[in-house]
């Protein structure tokens, strides 16, 4: 099994470095910074995918660059901070890493980044409904 890439491992690190109502600070500074939709998904927000495991209205669409490099979009409404957090975790943490890089994430890195006694069950349920979608679409993308 490959190893977990820097940008994750670095994520996960910050998290269970601090105690849990400091995670839950550093969930929001995430929910904070998850991008901006670039304009053509703005102006057809039609090619985005609902993920309908989130309890908030979440919908994501990945693209491999011609460099190979992979992005995730992600859009989820401000008054859901915990699952903009999310959204942008994997958005931030996946981002330019190549299609094997991000296939080889655990299914349960959403579960490792110590916040399973701050949120929900339901809500760590959602992150990986988001990780399992990403994946998703960018194996469709490569077939």
């Amino acid at each position: 099994m490959s190893a977990l890439p820097d940008s994750l491992t670095e994520i996960r690190e910050d998290f269970l470095a601090l105690e849990q109502k400091d995670r839950l600070l550093l969930l929001l500074e995430f929910a904070n910074e998850l991008p901006e939709l670039p304009q053509k998904f703005q102006d057809h927000p039609d090619l985005l995918e609902r993920v309908v495991e989130c309890q908030s209205p979440v919908f994501i669409f990945v693209e491999v660059d011609t460099a190979g490099a992979f992005h995730l979009h992600a859009t989820a409404p401000r008054e859901s901070p915990t699952t903009r957090g999310f959204a942008s975790i994997l958005a931030q943490g996946l981002d330019g890493l190549t299609a094997e890089q991000v296939l080889a994430v655990a299914d349960d890195y959403p579960q490792s980044i110590g916040l399973s006694e701050a949120v929900s069950p339901l809500r760590l349920r959602g992150m990986s409904a988001m990780l399992g979608r990403a994946k998703r679409q960018l194996r469709e993308r490569l077939a």
